[in-house]
């Protein structure tokens, strides 16, 4: 299952021009499986999408790294997730 997650998101940041960026697998699938159990299952890709976003923001706007933003916008969402916790 890894290498083909591996190969599928190099193959989707390459169509997407972000070639470039090193994406952590098992961060992002940790992540999703807190918000689809702790909400429901349908929160995972709404969480990480959010969270992508609110990253590719902050990154933007010079207020951290991509990495710092990344590292913070998870955070926030996976507490956020546990607070809620069904």
């Amino acid at each position: 299952m890894t290498e083909t997650l591996e190969r599928w998101s190099a193959s989707l940041a390459r169509e997407l021009d972000i070639a470039d960026l090193e994406v952590d697998i098992d961060a992002v699938l940790a992540l999703a499986g807190v918000a689809a159990h702790a909400v429901l299952r349908p929160a995972a890709p709404l969480t990480t999408y959010l969270v992508g976003y609110a990253a590719g923001r902050a990154a933007a706007l010079g207020e951290a790294s991509g990495e710092q933003a990344t590292a913070r916008a998870s955070e926030i969402a996976a507490a956020l997730a546990r607070s809620l916790e069904r």
